[in-house]
């Protein structure tokens, strides 16, 4: 797929690096204490590609990695960012030239927070022209996720009614337009404050913090949800799993409810997924799945094509403008400590985006 002619940006020509920025996590910090260094680049290896950053996002991953509490995070130190969209400006030996100039979205899950990031060639999705870096960013890691949960697991179809729990967030509002897209009836939770905007992406909203939450949603389907995708994890997935309809599809995908719990990050998890595979064994036509983008990659070609192939739905979506991009704010990697403690305030729709 990298073999057709280049498509260079007229803005610049590919000029390989000599130094490279980074973010760099030396411990369990506050953002403030996320530090910025620069050391000398390295020519591309061989099959893999340097790609100049042009949009990185700051997702909710990041921020439990800053608190040592992402499931399966390296060891302290190292560089942060899940995804990002970079154009290549050095290739290794076994790529194609023509892969130079041209504009590309990769799931990284580290090292994203970078002037230049190193990557191999087919990991990579091209991205229309017609986009911009920062709008295409939050569709990257949030666009796959919601994709896949709406289309692979739960499999929503015209008709149906979803909740999407955090219908404000990054993977949130992706959720409810997809959903919307595909004909569903959508219900999203969120504080008071976000309510004009999750309306806006076709959305009925309620407030999370309402006392009579589970009456509201009960009485916008009487007959339960046919998906719920819930965020939050903990006590509350009881709920999640109670609001299904008798063949409805409950999609975990974080436990954003214990982010500043003590103890192990990985007993949340362990117990969802323990609770998930005993109402998947119970007697009834209800499923419950737990989300991770990473599964499935040790069939390397097969989750690669799969993440190609939805991201490409998705970015044609966004570049004919049934998507509308959700970016919080765009903030300088130089200033990733505010870009930090504006994605974990709680007071922004969207997704915070790092730009050189």
């Amino acid at each position: 797929m990298y073999d057709s002619p280049a498509r260079v940006s007229a803005a610049a020509s590919p000029v390989a690096p000599s130094t490279v920025t980074e973010a760099v996590l030396p411990g369990i910090v506050e953002p403030d204490g996320i530090q910025v260094q620069t050391r000398p680049a390295q020519p591309a290896a061989p099959g893999q590609v340097v790609l100049a950053m042009e949009a990185a996002g700051v997702s909710f991953a990041e921020q439990q990695m800053r608190r040592g509490k992402y499931y399966d995070q390296p060891p302290f130190p190292f560089v942060p960012g899940y995804d990002l969209i970079g154009r290549a400006v050095d290739v290794g030996e076994s790529v194609p030239s023509s892969v130079l100039g041209r504009r590309f979205a990769v799931l990284t899950k580290t090292g994203a927070w970078a002037s230049h990031v190193s990557v191999d060639v087919g990991d990579l999705t091209e991205v229309p022209e017609s986009v911009d870096s920062a709008d295409a960013e939050t569709f990257v890691v949030n666009g796959i996720t919601a994709w896949q949960m709406l289309h692979r697991l739960a499999k929503v179809r015209a008709g149906d009614t979803v909740l999407v729990l955090g219908a404000n967030g990054g993977v949130g509002s992706t959720l409810v337009q997809l959903a919307r897209i595909a004909g569903a009836t959508v219900v999203g939770t969120a504080s008071a404050k976000h309510h004009d905007a999750v309306r806006a992406l076709g959305a009925t909203p309620l407030d999370y913090r309402a006392a009579d939450l589970g009456d509201q949603l009960r009485a916008l389907a009487p007959k339960g949800y046919d998906a719920v995708f819930d965020h939050v994890g903990g006590e509350g997935i009881l709920t999640s799993y109670r609001l299904l309809a008798p063949k409805g599809t409950l999609v975990s995908y974080g436990t954003a409810s214990t982010r500043d719990a003590e103890g192990s990050s990985k007993a949340p998890v362990l117990k969802l997924l323990a609770r998930l595979t005993l109402w998947n064994a119970a007697p009834n036509c209800k499923s419950a799945y737990f989300y991770n983008i990473w599964a499935g990659k040790r069939r390397l070609n097969t989750f690669r094509a799969k993440v190609q192939a939805d991201l490409g739905q998705v970015f044609a979506l966004l570049a004919d403008g049934s998507l509308t991009p959700q970016v919080a704010a765009r903030i300088p990697l130089a200033d990733v400590a505010k870009a930090v403690r504006v994605a974990e305030s709680g007071t922004v729709v969207g997704k915070v985006v790092l730009v050189p």
